[in-house]
């Protein structure tokens, strides 16, 4: 069985950047498993995973805007540590929920100094060229309730 659309995949997968570093892996875990079509995982993984079987292995790069999208400067602000009410420590690299008028987003705190803490609306990984070493572990059909939730249930997808 071919990946297609609505067809659940596993994969095993290395991410990693362009110095080699390894940024994310199945290895010693689950594989990853989605919904093919479902916007479970980035554009250009999706695409180069498409019409692909099981024991298929490659590699792939995939580009930022097909990936976390270029950096967007407007995203990172200087803000008052008073916004974090209840927040006695803030230090660099801690994420948070905000609204925003984009929605709900998670930003990141790059800097603190002093009573200003900068603040980045960017995905940690937005304007990075993505680096896959990917292998097919099962493609299989997606069960009625995956597709109504929109993601896989059980062994390297979501438990409820």
């Amino acid at each position: 069985m071919k990946i297609a659309t609505n067809k659940v995949a596993l994969i095993n997968y290395t991410l990693t950047n362009d110095q080699g570093e390894v940024l994310d892996s199945s290895e010693g875990a689950e594989p990853l498993a989605y919904i093919h079509g479902a916007g479970n995982i980035i554009p250009g993984l999706e695409n180069a995973l498409d019409g692909r079987q099981q024991g298929d292995a490659f590699k792939v790069s995939i580009p930022a805007e097909q990936a976390y999208g270029e950096r967007d400067d407007r995203l990172t602000q200087i803000v008052p540590k008073t916004m974090f009410s209840g927040v006695d420590d803030i230090e660099i690299g801690m994420q948070f929920h905000a609204q925003t008028d984009a929605g709900m987003q998670v930003i990141t705190v790059t800097a603190v100094e002093g009573d200003d803490v900068t603040i980045d609306g960017n995905h940690p990984l937005a304007g990075e060229t993505l680096h896959f070493d990917v292998e097919i572990v099962e493609v299989r059909e997606a069960s009625s309730e995956e597709l109504d939730h929109g993601h896989v249930h059980g062994t390297g997808g979501h438990h409820h």
